[in-house]
């Protein structure tokens, strides 16, 4: 049928939804257990708000709907592929996904700590990197001691690797 045979009243709006932190097609959606929580969290809140939808026009209701159905096909994929990497498991004395890792920067000789966490996950303010991220692709394999070296355009920013754990109590 035309779109002119349509009465306006019952086009649906199509929900625009930001996507989700980028994943390189082919690339494995590791997560920490952590991680995984904070998905399946995300996802009750989401089936709640759902539930508890309420509007004085059904139209902006359907329109409400559609938004968080959009949001929760977006993140139920997101929880499919996810790969949960038992941080017990990884090699204690290197820099692996889930690590805390403590490092002096050389430049300015201060201090500080990064997790290697999931796409998902990654939040700087909270100490929380991508394991895609550049800064986490040079840590990786690393030792106590070993020095990583992060090139920012002209410039070489050197990064000496303090100390390495695998749970927040370090």
């Amino acid at each position: 049928m035309s779109r002119g045979f349509v009465k306006e009243d019952d086009q649906q709006e199509v929900p625009i939804v930001h996507p989700r932190a980028h994943l390189p097609a082919g690339v494995s959606n590791y997560v920490t257990q952590a991680g995984m929580n904070e998905l399946l969290a995300e996802k009750q809140g989401l089936i709640d708000e759902k539930e508890d939808l309420s509007s004085d026009s059904e139209s902006e209701k359907q329109i409400a709907l559609n938004h968080i159905n959009a949001k929760l096909q977006l993140l139920n994929s997101r929880i499919a592929e996810a790969k949960i990497i038992d941080l017990s498991e990884q090699p204690q004395n290197e820099v692996r996904f889930g690590a805390f890792v403590t490092l002096k920067i050389e430049t300015t000789s201060s201090i500080q700590t990064f997790q290697i966490v999931g796409v998902d996950e990654a939040n700087v303010s909270k100490g929380k990197i991508s394991f895609l991220s550049p800064l986490a692709q040079v840590l990786t394999n690393k030792k106590i001691g070993e020095k990583a070296i992060l090139k920012q355009g002209k410039e070489n920013r050197v990064f000496e690797i303090m100390d390495i754990a695998y749970s927040a109590e370090q």
